[in-house]
C-alpha cells in the first residue's frame, strides 16, 4: 500500500515535473521492460531520451551514451538498470538539473533515495510509470 506521500510524489512527478524523461537503460531490446515503458511514456505525451552506451535511437528518438552527454534539459530521470548502479544514476540526475528520478520496480537504494530528495527532487522507488498513469484517471 502507497502512503499518502508517495502517491502525492508519483502524481506530481507524472502530471506536474515535465515531459522530457531520460529513460537509463532503454535500448531497442523489445523484451526489456524499458521498451515498453517508454512506448506507454510516449503515448500518454512524454519525450523519452534513451540513455544506454549503445546510444541507439529507440521509438524514434535519439539516444545518449550517458545523461551527461544529453545536449539539453530533462525532467524526468527514469531508471532501469541494475539497484547497484542506481546510485551513481540519481546522482547524474541531480547533477544534470532534473526535477525528478523515479527507480523502476525493483530498483531499490535507499541512501540514494536520500542524498536526492535533501538535493531537492522529487523520487520514488520501486514503481513503474506505466502501472501508475492509467491510476490517475
Amino acid at each position: 500500500m502507497q502512503s499518502e506521500s508517495e502517491t502525492e510524489t508519483i502524481r506530481r512527478i507524472l502530471t506536474e515535473s515535465g515531459d522530457t524523461w531520460a529513460v537509463v537503460g532503454l535500448s531497442n531490446n523489445r523484451s526489456r521492460a524499458a521498451y515498453g515503458v517508454a512506448a506507454v511514456l510516449q503515448r500518454f505525451g512524454k519525450r523519452i531520451v534513451p540513455v544506454h552506451p549503445k546510444a541507439e535511437t529507440v521509438h524514434g528518438e535519439q539516444g545518449y551514451a550517458s545523461l551527461a552527454d544529453i545536449p539539453f534539459p530533462v525532467d524526468v530521470v527514469d531508471v532501469f538498470v541494475n539497484s547497484d548502479l542506481a546510485g551513481g544514476i540519481a546522482d547524474e540526475a541531480v547533477a544534470k538539473g532534473a526535477k525528478a528520478v523515479w527507480f523502476q520496480l525493483d530498483v531499490i537504494d535507499r541512501e540514494a533515495y536520500a542524498r536526492t530528495r535533501a538535493a531537492g527532487l522529487d523520487m520514488v522507488m520501486d514503481r513503474c510509470p506505466a502501472i501508475e498513469i492509467p491510476k490517475l484517471g
